[in-house]
This record gives structure tokens, C-alpha cells and sequence, in this order.
């Protein structure tokens, strides 16, 4: 395989930067599309009782006004998870196009169809909602209380679902003489994604179809959703999906396109745009699920683990969306990264009446890695061991299986890992030389490690499909369902196609825009799937054009095809070497030949019932400023084993994108919520902390390469795994600087001010 950085396939001018509208929004749209602008609810829980309409009808550009009263009532799922033909793998059907029964502040209400943006504005402030207010709680562990207000009917007590995991006998366990007992509770906040690029979908019916044209990470099962929430046949729909500007996760949902799409068919098939602004962006699209975790560790004074419990309470917010799989990701973890002889888990996912909760980078383990591993430095300090000495002891073996994934720690991923980061970062010296410090400006290092999962199997469908066709000059085209969503998966899909069929880099052309009229089934982009999953299907696709493209070669070169090959686009003799002829003369002669004209393509789908172990850590070294309660980030140091690299310069920088994310998880986001409304306070790029080039220092990445035995190219995941340590590692080193354990974040002035108050460092 090239390790060559290659040209970029990818497109990087999708978005207007200084806007963040997409450009395909104008391309296509132009001034001829209508415009849809949503009525949100400006309550947080109730039911809208009537809504006069009146006043935004006669707004002068309105065409048509799009009331809750007047919507299909067939409940859909939105979560983008593979569906399947089997009930009990398939989502929540929790949502309308438009609501009555309003779950948060911000719920959509009403659509207002005009014909510029102007337009569109004044009608929805012109709307007159009547409502019946209801009681309405924020907190999960409240919400799941008798006598709380209830979300949905079908969910007793708001909870959306419930997991365990157990393992020996806690109880009993725990009662063995001289053990010592760790205890924490740990808040991780509702965060949001903020990708550049807003949300936005137009719609229009051609030919008795609905067409989707959207920025989505999943338009195969886009199709499928806006098809039930319309209550039309799938094949009815076609969504196209162009370059987008990132998704993070929250466009791994059907946002907005049901809705755009059903407006459409309200004025007659029109071509309809919605486009979200940046504040329907943070409370109306998805957001990060908070989760509390209570954690309680039993272990023997050597640091020998014995008995362990786990729970966890998800903030789901108003709709199921992805749901309870976030936060039973993060406990499925728990008991796997240490594995310890008698667990008990439990994780609950519950109603709120906050914003919907769906995937977004790390699904549910930068979570679970902040509660776990923040733990495990307190357990630490509790039996006077080192963080590096404990974790050496007591993490997943080499040779470990899990019983459920069949997954297998095949390599001493760990320590090599966690030995390239004490080297990057000096972190012995500085651990010793950063304890028990005085004064009021101190030092530390802290070191987090994570555990992830490649793709979904076996809790869901892991299929790909891929279509090859060879062009007259020997240069081929290639199309997957799987997305290119601004990570770089087209380029690395490039050097895997080019690596297996045997023909150079730039021959090879990818067709990257999906269209499920004409794409090859694929789920899309999301859980670090991408060159995991697409590489079984690129390489049996690859398998067959090589087959098809020998057999010709033998029928024109009259060589046996067992002593023919295809290297660097040309036809190989094997017993000399010789070259017989190009690829493109080979493929001119089967086009055009007056004897055997014939089209080369292949195409195949590959079903993947395997996944695979990815594992790394993050070193951290900070300044603290006790007095002024602020935190400066020196240092961040990444390492990964994400098997072989296909494209170390695209890795480096998805490496990179995941530590900034990590850093204002850690440091400076969370989206707040008033709690007399339950209205969002900070939902604008003002206001909400996002880190900046200004908070961050030199980012550094490194790698383990230790290839994938169930992979055809030897990778697993690495999109996600990068957002999952870096918080927890920040958290690790204000404890080694200042002996203060922060059991929340973001670890904010506020946060280091009450608990420096309490361990007596600050005194008013």
C-alpha cells in the first residue's frame, strides 16, 4: 500500500467561510426556490392549542402557511442506524413533521412557505400560538422520578431505555477484608457540534417523485426515513447528497429533510429550501447527550481491582433520536478497557425537556472516558500509585476477547501507545518534578487513555457496496454509499482502489457526490466505519474488475490468464515481465473492438460481520493560575493505533480536529439552559465557548501502526477516537498540578473556583 499523501479528491470550497451557507444552496437553488422558515415553540413542554394564522398569510410573498393541525400523523424515526427488516433493530418512531405536544423549547410548531427570506421572517413572527403549558423538567435523574412530567406515553418514569451488564458477584466481592473503596460522581455538559456549515435541504418533485438535495452524512437512509414520514414508497424518494462542510454527527440524522420534502408537496411540487441558521443549528438540531456517571471501585492496596460498579443517567432531551445506544456504548466500555472479575453496570437514558440528543463524535465515550479515567487517577491517589503504574497493571491484556464483538486486543497496544507518549511529552520527569508543588502558579501532567469500537456490527446491519467501470483510456471511476463528509475518506478510498486494482493514483476517479438513484447501497459516515467497512467492498469490487479486465487481456494478448498481471496500468507477463499492452489499449480494443465489444465494470456488496478493537491515549501538560482560577493548555499529545495508515497526512489532521474538539469539551463549552423556561441562554457562536486557534497549543499526533488482522487493508477507526482522551487528560493534569480533583466539565473559572475554595487553595 502507497503511503504517499497523493492529491486531495476531496472538495473544500462547499461552504462560503465567511458565511457558512452552502454554496450548493445557490448553485441550484438560485432565486427561483420558495423559502421555508420553522415556528418554534416558545415553550418548553405543553400543547399548542391553536395558532392563528391570519397576520403571516397576508404578509405580502407568503404562498402558504404549515400548522401541526395539518400534518401526516405517522410517527418516524430520525436516528441515522442502518434499519433493519427485524422490529427490535429499528428506531424510536417518536417524531411528527410538525408537533402539537411540544417537548422543548424550540420545537417546531408551524412552517411558513414564501417566496424570499424577508418574507418568510415576518410571516413566522406574525404567528399567533396559543398554548396549554405543561410542568417541565431539565435534569435527568429528576425526570425519572414518580410524579415527574411524563414526555411520551409509551416511556414510564421518561426512560427511554435501560442496559447491564453483569459479571461475578459485586456484593460479595466487595466484603473482602482490607479493601479500599473509591467513589466519584462525574457530570460531562450538553455540547453541540458546530460544524461550519449549518444544516440546509431543498426539495422538488419531478416525475411523480419526491427529490431531497441535502447536507447529510447518510442519504441512503435519508431515503428510507423521508419515504415513512411522508407515508410514501421509498422509491418514490431520491436524495442527493453534495460536498458538504462536516457533520460531527448531528447530520447522521434525518434533520429537517421530511419536512422540507412534505412542504413541497403542499405547494404543488415546488422547489422548497430550508436552511438553518446558526441558533436552529444548536437547539433544533441535535446535540451532545449530557451523561452523570457514578462510578465505585473496591481494590486490594497493591492496586489489584476486585469489585466495581457503573451507572450512568443520559440526558436524552425531548426526542429518542439515537438514544439509549450513546450511553450503552460508554457502560459496554467500562468493564472492557479494565477488565476487573465482578461488575455491575446499569446505564438509563431518559426523557428531558432539553434539545434531542444524537450521535456526535465518540458516541457516548468521551463520556464514559472522562467519568472512567478521571476515576482511575482518583483511585491513584487513593493507594499512592502512579497513574502510568496502575494503568500498566490493570488494563485489557494482550489476547483479550469480548464475548459480545468477538473483538481481540491482538498487539500490547496499550504500552506502546502510552510509551511513545511518556517520550513525546518527557511525562516521568515532569509527573515527579510537578508533585506536591507550592505557590500560587503551578504545573502539571496528566495521561487519559480510551477505548473505541470500528462500525456497528453486531448490534446493527454493516453493509457497503462499491461500483468500479473503467474508462477507454484505462483510468477508472468509482462510487460508494459510504460519504465524504470533509474527513478525506474519497482520497484514502482513491489509494485503496488504485492499490488493488493495480493502476496508478491519478487514474483512479471518485465519483463523490451521492444520488440514490444511481449510488451503490452504503449507510454512510459515521462510528469510524469508513475505510473499515468500505474496504471489504473496494476490495472484492477490485477482485472482480481485476478478473474481468485479465480475462479480456487473455483474449487479446492469447496469454493464459495464470501468467498474466495488472501493475501500475499495464498488462504483466509474469514469467518475464514483459509488458504486453496498457490498460488503456486494452480497454480502447474492448470498447470499440468489431469482434468482442464489451463494457468493463464490476460491482459487489460485502456484508461485514466483524469489528475491530482501536485504542490510544492523550498526554496533557497545563499551567495553572489558582487565584485567578484559570487553566492554560501548554501541551497535547495524541496517539493512536488505528492499524495500518493508508494516508498518514489525512490522519494526522483528523488527529487534530478531534484534540480541538477534546480541548473545549475539557476546558470552555456547554450549552446552558434557563431553568425557570428551559429556553437555551447560549445558543449562538457568541456567546457558547467554542476553543479557538487562540486556546489551543501545538498539537501533536503520533501513531502505532499494529495492522488489523480482520481488516483487508489492515485499518480500523480513527475519525472519532481522537475527540475521546483529551479531556479527561486536562482534567489528569490539574490534579497533578494542584492535588484537586475537578469532577465535572468543562473545567471552567467557575468550576475551579468552588472546588479550590474547597480544598482550601483560595480564601476569600
Amino acid at each position: 500500500m502507497s503511503k504517499s499523501v497523493g492529491r486531495s479528491v476531496t472538495r473544500v470550497d462547499a461552504y462560503d467561510k465567511a458565511t457558512g451557507r452552502a454554496r450548493y444552496m445557490d448553485d441550484l437553488c438560485g432565486r427561483e426556490a420558495l423559502v421555508v422558515k420553522i415556528c418554534h415553540s416558545a415553550i418548553a413542554h405543553g400543547f399548542v392549542k391553536s395558532i392563528d394564522t391570519a397576520a403571516a398569510e397576508a404578509v405580502p410573498g407568503v404562498v402558504k402557511v404549515l400548522t401541526c393541525f395539518e400534518v401526516p400523523d405517522i410517527p418516524f424515526p430520525t436516528a441515522g442506524h442502518p434499519w433493519s427488516t427485524d422490529p427490535s433493530h429499528q428506531d424510536v418512531a417518536d417524531r411528527l413533521l410538525l408537533n402539537r405536544h411540544v417537548r422543548y423549547y424550540g420545537d417546531e410548531v408551524a412552517a411558513v412557505i414564501a417566496e424570499n427570506e424577508v418574507a418568510a421572517a415576518q410571516a413566522v413572527r406574525a404567528l399567533k400560538v396559543e398554548y396549554e403549558e405543561l410542568p417541565f423538567v431539565l435534569d435527568a435523574q429528576e425526570a425519572m422520578k414518580d410524579g415527574a412530567p411524563q414526555l411520551h406515553e409509551k416511556y414510564k418514569n421518561n426512560i427511554l431505555g435501560h442496559s447491564d451488564v453483569r459479571k461475578g458477584d459485586y456484593e460479595t466481592a466487595r466484603r473482602e477484608p482490607g479493601l479500599i473503596k473509591v467513589e466519584g460522581w462525574y457530570d460531562t455538559p450538553t455540547v453541540q457540534h458546530c460544524h461550519i456549515e449549518n444544516h440546509g435541504c431543498f426539495a422538488y418533485e419531478e416525475a411523480g417523485r419526491i427529490v431531497v438535495v441535502s447536507s447529510t452524512q447518510i442519504p441512503h437512509i435519508v431515503r428510507r426515513v423521508v419515504g415513512q414520514a411522508l407515508g410514501i414508497p421509498w422509491g418514490k424518494v431520491r436524495i442527493i447528497k453534495p460536498y458538504i462542510g462536516g457533520g460531527f454527527g448531528n447530520k447522521q440524522d434525518a434533520l429537517y429533510e421530511p419536512l422540507c420534502a412534505w412542504c413541497s408537496t403542499q405547494v404543488g411540487g415546488r422547489l422548497v429550501k430550508l436552511e438553518c441558521s446558526r441558533e436552529e443549528t444548536f437547539v433544533s438540531n441535535r446535540v451532545r447527550h449530557a451523561i452523570r456517571t457514578h462510578i465505585i471501585s473496591y481494590l486490594r492496596p497493591d492496586g489489584t481491582l476486585v469489585a466495581r460498579k457503573f451507572e450512568s443517567f443520559s440526558n436524552q432531551g425531548a426526542y429518542a433520536s439515537h438514544g439509549h445506544g450513546v450511553n450503552a456504548k460508554g457502560m459496554n466500555a467500562f468493564p472492557q478497557l479494565y477488565p476487573c472479575p465482578n461488575v455491575e453496570c446499569d446505564s438509563w437514558t431518559v426523557f428531558t425537556n432539553k434539545p434531542a440528543a444524537g450521535a456526535m463524535r465518540g458516541y457516548g465515550i468521551p463520556q464514559a472516558m472522562f467519568a472512567g479515567e478521571s476515576h482511575i487517577d482518583d483511585i491513584c491517589e487513593a493507594i499512592h500509585m502512579t497513574p502510568l503504574e496502575f494503568r500498566r497493571k490493570n488494563l485489557m491484556p494482550v489476547g483479550y476477547v469480548d464475548g459480545f464483538s468477538k473483538n481481540e486486543l491482538y498487539h500490547d497496544t496499550f504500552n506502546q501507545c502510552m510509551d511513545k507518549g511518556i517520550q513525546a511529552m518527557d511525562y516521568l520527569r515532569k509527573f515527579e518534578a510537578y508533585r506536591d508543588q507550592t505557590g500560587p502558579v503551578r504545573r502539571g501532567v496528566g495521561l487519559a487513555v480510551f477505548w473505541y469500537n470500528t462500525a456497528v456490527w453486531p448490534i446493527s446491519l454493516e453493509s457497503s457496496s462499491c461500483r468500479m467501470v473503467l474508462n477507454q483510456d484505462g483510468s477508472l471511476q468509482f462510487q460508494t454509499g459510504e460519504t465524504e463528509i470533509g474527513q478525506g475518506c474519497d482520497t484514502a478510498y482513491s489509494q485503496m482502489v488504485a492499490d488493488a486494482v493495480g493502476i496508478p493514483f491519478e487514474d483512479v476517479h471518485v465519483v463523490s457526490a451521492q444520488d440514490t438513484d444511481v449510488t451503490p447501497f452504503g449507510t454512510g459516515a459515521y462510528a469510524s466505519r469508513q475505510t473499515y467497512i468500505g474496504g471489504f467492498s473496494i476490495m472484492q469490487t477490485a477482485l472482480a474488475l481485476r478478473e474481468r479486465i485479465l480475462n479480456i487481456a487473455h483474449e487479446q494478448t492469447r496469454m493464459s490468464v495464470s501468467n498474466l498481471d495488472l501493475a501500475d496500468g499495464q498488462i504483466i507477463r509474469k514469467s518475464d515481465g514483459r509488458i504486453l499492452k496498457s490498460l488503456g489499449d486494452l480497454a480502447t480494443e474492448s470498447l470499440y473492438s468489431l469482434e468482442h465489444s464489451q463494457h468493463i465494470t464490476a460491482e459487489t456488496t460485502a456484508q461485514i460481520k466483524s469489528n475491530a478493537y482501536s485504542f490510544g491515549c492523550s498526554f496533557a501538560e497545563v499551567e495553572v493560575d489558582i487565584p485567578m482560577c484559570r487553566v492554560k493548555l501548554l501541551r497535547l499529545v495524541n496517539v493512536h493505533d488505528c492499524g495500518r495508515l493508508i494516508n498518514p497526512a489525512l490522519a494526522e489532521a483528523q488527529v487534530h480536529g478531534g484534540m480541538s474538539m477534546a480541548i473545549g469539551y475539557g476546558l470552555s463549552e456547554e450549552l446552558k439552559f434557563d431553568e425557570k423556561t428551559g429556553k437555551t441562554l447560549n445558543g449562538n457562536l457568541l456567546d457558547y465557548k467554542l476553543s479557538t486557534f487562540m486556546d489551543h497549543p501545538s498539537l501533536e499526533a503520533a501513531f502505532v501502526e499494529n495492522p488489523e488482522p480482520t481488516s483487508p487493508y489492515g485499518t480500523k477507526a480513527l475519525g472519532e477516537p481522537p475527540a475521546c482522551s483529551g479531556a479527561p487528560a486536562i482534567r489528569n493534569a490539574i490534579l497533578n498540578a494542584t492535588g484537586v480533583a475537578i469532577d465535572c466539565c468543562p473545567i471552567t473559572p467557575h468550576a475551579l473556583y468552588r472546588e479550590f475554595k474547597a480544598a482550601g487553595l483560595i480564601q476569600d
